[in-house]
């Protein structure tokens, strides 16, 4: 029969009669029955806690399952009957000598979770004999309850000898007993100031030996523990790569991903660049291969892969270059899975894959889901800025979705033609005309401020140039900053390029920017280019038009320093969110590539010492600026500074 039965709620008064029957049940089947009730009513959250001595009675009852619920309602209540709860230590002793292991580790489990301090002065002598015990399955179970000690009582844990007691069982026997342990030291070792885990190669080898024998969950953690190994010789690193490297087919995505990690840390430490190479190949195929444990499982897994892998091959590209195909979005992917594809097919694109992606880029700009084909569009212009002998189809691909008419893919298309026209300047102006028919489909800050760019650049080419720009002045000051800095900078260039058709734009918008706006950054750039202009023309010209640099696709790359950080904590929170932890987790210890002999110095002089640079900036030659940067000489700026203007230029 179901145990659904005795999901009803219970009075206490009734429960506790029959609880303490003197009826005849030489099997203990009805206080089964009564413990089973207690412990459904405990779930539902109604308060059992009234029958505390009675439920602690039953702990003499020499039967398992009356136990382990016995234990489970302790767990629940005893912190909030401490008083009560310490009548249960004779019992929890005897148990925990008790001669069926499962007795005996069931006792040290349990009084691990009650923090009572009566009940952890009791639990020393048990658990300290437990970590020796004879069953593999009780010092296993003693290992984690060393760590549950630790969170409750540091230095009780310390004084006791129990760290020592935990060392001593990573040379066990018993590989689950070994993973235990292993777990136990990385998370004391995680919270405390003073102990760290630290590997030989002796010990990583004993360690890697108990892989085959260990659950998925007790191989994680051993892999995890690998990560505190250090190779100090060459061929270290090699070695342990090459036992970890089976790891990689395994069906659990935990162990997959903890295992690459484990290997790109190493990858650090090896010297010869063919090593390398050939371990970055044996990464490709859990990463890319659609049958590998990572790509099995539900969304949520196969997102967190994405991500992870998204930081690995800004480190290494090669490991996935050949794979771009496994990474084409499928109609029934979530947003978040197609939006973490579609960056991954951007930064694995070349010029020998760039047709698939284009072709595949194009296809999705056609969807209906507005993120993703906003991202689509997107992909399609950065594309063009990475890989230069791609550009025209680009721009021809850019120009179809123009057609379209629909808003929203018009507008981010011309938010990345602004950046082909900023990376090749004088190539692409033939398409200036197609781009001001869709003035009117405008409404996004970025696309408007992107299409006031194009206007304000080649200001010399469009002929109705100014009456655009006076188009888009008419709502300037409702216009959000973004718009209203781009309108400024185009209405100078224009000015500067054609005065005469300028002539009436640059004062009204100077006059707006300076005494009708609030924004700092808008004033500060409205008098800069006041002065210029009323100062020295010419400056003004070989500052406002000056050549501007390409557009470099390394500012989509992650910064160095960050990226190593990052790659240490593969499969973690920290990979996802693709952010330090100590930026959202609480005293988090920062990790980071231990000096050794053998350690890769690939990035020379990165750690640059950013307060010597900030004062060589200081004691740069930057002229004199007046305490008020706003009094400038605005008197000498009336109605004629046009006119004035005009005989400069």
């Amino acid at each position: 029969m179901s145990d659904a039965k005795y999901f009803q709620r219970g009075k206490i008064h009734e429960l506790r009669t029959e609880l303490n029957s003197e009826k005849k049940d030489k099997q203990h089947t009805k206080k089964k029955t009564v413990l089973k009730k207690i412990v459904a009513n405990m779930t539902m959250g109604n308060d059992m806690s009234p029958l505390f001595p009675d439920v602690i009675n039953c702990m003499q009852i020499p039967v398992l399952e009356i136990k382990k619920m016995v234990y489970l309602y302790l767990i629940n209540y005893s912190r909030t009957k401490p008083d009560i709860a310490v009548m249960a230590i004779p019992t929890f002793i005897k148990d925990a000598e008790d001669h069926n292991p499962l007795i005996r580790a069931l006792a040290i489990r349990t009084m691990g979770y009650i923090n009572v301090d009566k009940i952890v002065d009791a639990l020393i002598d048990p658990l300290r004999h437990c970590l020796r015990d004879q069953d593999p399955y009780v010092r296993k179970t003693a290992a984690i309850a060393v760590a549950k000690l630790y969170m409750y009582d540091k230095g009780l844990v310390e004084s006791e000898g129990f760290i020592d007691l935990l060392r001593d069982l990573l040379a066990d026997a018993n590989p689950t007993v070994v993973a235990n342990a292993v777990a136990a030291l990385t998370e004391i070792s995680e919270r405390s100031d003073n102990i760290s885990l630290k590997l030989n190669m002796t010990v990583s080898n004993k360690l890697v030996a108990a892989l085959n024998e260990c659950s998925e969950w007790g191989q994680t953690y051993i892999l995890e523990a690998l990560m505190l190994f250090v190779p100090q010789e060459i061929g270290d690193a090699e070695l342990l790569c090459e036992r970890i490297a089976p790891r990689l087919q395994h069906a659990n995505s935990s162990v997959v991903l903890t295992a690459v990690k484990v290997i790109m840390y190493l990858l650090n430490y090896m010297t010869k660049e063919e090593d390398i190479t050939n371990m970055c190949k044996k990464l490709s195929p859990p990463l890319g291969n659609r049958s590998s444990g990572l790509f099995l499982g539900g969304p949520e897994v196969q997102y967190v892969a994405l991500r992870n892998i998204l930081l690995i091959i800004q480190r290494r590209p090669d490991v996935l270059r050949n794979d771009i195909k496994v990474f084409f979005c499928k109609y029934n992917d979530p947003i978040y899975v197609k939006l973490a594809k579609l960056e991954i097919m951007y930064r694995l694109s070349n010029a020998i894959n760039v047709d698939q992606v284009l072709s595949e880029l194009k296809e999705y700009a056609t969807e209906i889901d507005v993120d993703f084909v906003r991202k689509a569009v997107r992909s399609i212009g950065r594309l063009a800025v990475k890989i230069e002998s791609t550009a025209d189809r680009c721009i021809s691909a850019l120009l179809e979705l123009i057609q379209t008419k629909v808003n929203y893919v018009v507008q981010e298309a011309i938010v990345v033609i602004k950046d082909i026209f900023r990376q090749y300047p004088n190539q692409y102006e033939s398409i200036i005309g197609t781009l001001c028919e869709n003035l009117d489909n405008l409404d996004e800050p970025e696309a408007k401020a992107a299409m006031i760019w194009i206007i304000g650049q080649y200001a010399d080419r469009i002929e109705n140039s100014d009456e655009l720009l006076d188009d888009f002045l008419f709502t300037f000051l409702e216009e959000p900053v973004e718009v209203q800095l781009s309108l400024l900078t185009a209405t100078v260039k224009l000015f500067i390029k054609r005065p005469s058709a300028g002539q009436e734009l640059v004062p009204k918008v100077l006059r707006w920017a300076t005494e009708d706006v609030d924004n700092p950054d808008l004033r500060d750039r409205g008098y800069i280019y006041w002065r210029l202009l009323s100062t020295d023309p010419v400056a003004a010209k070989a500052v406002v038009l000056s050549d501007k640099p390409r557009i470099s696709t390394e500012s989509d790359n992650m910064e160095p320093v960050m990226l190593d950080e990052l790659l240490l904590h593969i499969s973690s929170l920290a990979s996802i969110y693709h952010k330090s932890p100590q930026t959202f987790i609480q005293n988090a210890k920062p990790k980071f590539l231990v000096p050794s002999p053998v350690l890769n110095s690939r990035y020379p002089g990165q750690r640059r010492n950013h307060d010597s640079d900030f004062g060589d900036l200081l004691s740069g030659s930057f002229g004199t600026f007046e305490a008020n940067p706003y009094n400038v000489n605005t008197v000498n700026l009336g109605d004629n500074i046009v006119e004035n203007l005009l005989l400069d230029l």
